[in-house]
């Protein structure tokens, strides 16, 4: 049911329909719009700075341009939720029982006024560009705007993609929403610059923009409607490539969003009155267990350096980088430069300890193969990651198939936090070629760990059984005992086994099983394509073995809850129970 029949946005099916607005009108719309924001996120989760920040730049853009003739390219897409209320999409924010119909990013298939499924950082230039040029080569019209800020300039492709705007010779505005945050505090020189040219309101003589050829144009208070609409109407149907530069206050409307801008740059649900999570964590995490392994390290004269790209929070390194400033790097969003800077650190003879989301790992591939594999070095990375139930454009499946490619890479995976302890203490200690280590996505275990050294793949017999062996990696060693456990209660008793790498093979163990089972079952929290199982079933293709690999399917979810998840992938003991009966 609408919760605000009486809104303004009531009035909007499309995005024209605001033109007709008065300013009184415009600015009311605008807090309307930051009041719904606030209201989904308060109860389903969310972005919430960088979408009360971009409201009145928002509106200001469907005022001046025609969508979809006129094409805005959001970077990142986590602050379109303005840009979807204004394109037909408001009872997705009105209305709570429709929340769920959109996601919190841009979607080609929710509207023609989204261009490109996107959800990472810094392709919006270079996606604009592109168009620009599909623009001019198919002799169209409409302008090109790409929107990007909110930390996206600190990464490499976005550098790239001036370069080549910069040298356009036709129609581009790329509005650079300066908001000084990233996800965190913004990190680099370019941001200095920035500041520069806000405390010179746009004249400092050191412009970075003029510098590689833009037109320029600033805007003092990107938060006063009339002042981005004017802008807006100056660059419109312009010739050359034009920067317009906005000054924007992440959060803006909500003193919480403001006071704490990391915190709520994504929000899980939370008291709209105080700002408080609804639920707050409880219990020790895993991040929590490695922040204070590494102090240990550290003061036990251990030289590390603990880095990350842009998203210290969501692995506790604030409170690292507060004891130990001088070992603490973010980088920005620059996962490329991440990892080869730490290739460097390795190189020096410091001790690299990259913590990375495994959807964002993925776009420094090379770096992972070319300047840390290759060269063989000692770096270790702490990777979340695991089958989940966000975005299509966040899905952290894709880490095990990517680094079974790379040679030289050890990716270790423990159930329990005894189990990481020892493989972090292993890899700081004696390890001399690439380690990673998962992070196990759940509620802290304590358990035991059978293993100090992890230099040979070894795996442990934790259950002994015949004609079915579970090989449960990582987490799932758990769900293979459970899996077990039910199977012993129908009568069968199965061998359980438990790996510890996703990159490497006990073959005397997978040799040994040929003696008392026909039957391999692989568990592993990724896709199943390339992965861990895949080399299992590798092993045991030229032999009588039948294996069964469970794990992620090769697709793009989105936002399908995790339990909902394991159910389609049959990760449940009681889905592969039914399935190892009916492949015996």
């Amino acid at each position: 049911m609408n919760q605000h029949p009486d809104y303004l946005l009531n009035k909007v099916t499309r995005p024209a329909d605001i033109k007709a607005f008065s300013m009184p009108e415009l600015k009311q719309l605008a807090s309307e719009m930051r009041q719904l924001v606030l209201e989904k996120d308060a109860a389903i989760s969310g972005h919430v700075g960088p979408n009360l920040g971009a409201m009145e730049a928002t509106i200001a853009f469907h005022y001046v341009f025609d969508s979809p003739k006129d094409k805005i390219i959001w970077d990142i897409s986590h602050l379109a939720y303005g840009h979807k209320m204004l394109t037909g999409r408001k009872e997705a924010f009105l209305d709570p029982d429709h929340y769920h119909d959109v996601s919190g990013y841009s979607a080609p298939d929710e509207s023609e006024h989204d261009f490109f499924t996107v959800g990472h950082t810094s392709t919006s230039v270079a996606l604009a560009v592109g168009m620009a040029k599909a623009r001019d080569v198919l002799g169209q019209q409409g302008n090109i705007v790409a929107f990007v800020g909110d930390g996206s300039l600190s990464g490499g492709l976005a550098f790239e993609g001036l370069n080549n705007a910069s040298v356009l010779k036709s129609n581009l505005i790329i509005v650079v929403n300066d908001n000084q945050m990233s996800i965190a505090e913004n990190q680099g020189g370019l941001y200095q610059a920035l500041a520069d040219l806000r405390a010179s309101n746009g004249q400092a003589k050191n412009n970075f923009f003029t510098a590689m050829g833009f037109d320029y144009h600033y805007v003092s208070d990107g938060n006063d409607l009339q002042a981005m609409i004017t802008a807006f109407e100056e660059v419109k149907d312009s010739t050359n490539p034009v920067i317009l530069h906005i000054n924007t206050l992440k959060g803006k409307g909500y003193q919480p969003a403001v006071n704490n801008k990391e915190r709520f740059h994504w929000s899980n649900p939370f008291d709209l009155k105080t700002g408080q999570l609804l639920k707050q964590p409880s219990g020790e995490s895993y991040a929590q267990v490695i922040m204070d392994e590494l102090d240990k390290q550290v003061k036990a004269g251990q030289p590390i350096v603990a880095m990350n790209a842009a998203i210290p929070g969501a692995f506790k390194l604030h409170e690292f980088e507060a004891k130990h400033p001088d070992r603490y790097l973010d980088t920005g969003i620059a996962e490329q430069d991440c990892l080869t800077e730490a290739a460097g650190l390795a190189k020096g003879g410091a001790k690299p300890v990259v913590f990375q989301n495994s959807t964002f790992m993925q776009r420094a591939y090379d770096q992972l193969s070319h300047d840390v594999a290759l060269n063989d070095l000692p770096v270790i990375i702490m990777i979340n990651g695991g089958i989940n139930g966000g975005s299509k454009t966040h899905l952290g499946i894709f880490d095990i198939p990517y680094l079974n490619t790379i040679p030289n890479i050890n990716y270790l995976h423990p159930s329990n936090q005894a189990e990481l302890l020892a493989m972090l203490r292993w890899a700081l200690a004696k390890a001399k070629h690439p380690v990673a280590i998962r992070i196990p996505s759940q509620p802290v275990v304590l358990g035991t760990a059978l293993q100090e050294d992890f230099a040979p793949s070894h795996y442990d017999l934790v259950r002994e059984g015949k004609i079915v062996a579970i090989l449960g990696l990582g987490k799932f060693a758990q769900l293979a005992v459970e899996t077990a456990e039910l199977l012993a209660k129908k009568g069968q008793q199965v061998t359980v086994v438990k790996p510890y790498s996703a990159t490497s093979l006990d073959e005397e163990c997978l040799s040994g099983l040929e003696a008392k089972h026909q039957l391999v079952v692989t568990l592993e929290d990724a896709s199943i394509v390339g992965g861990f199982g895949s080399l299992v079933s590798q092993f045991y293709a030229d032999k009588a073995m039948k294996v069964l690999n469970y794990g992620a399917a090769k697709k793009f979810t989105d936002n399908i809850s995790q339990s909902e998840l394991y159910k389609q992938f049959h990760l449940t003991p009681e889905l592969l129970a039914q399935d190892i009966k009916e492949n015996l």
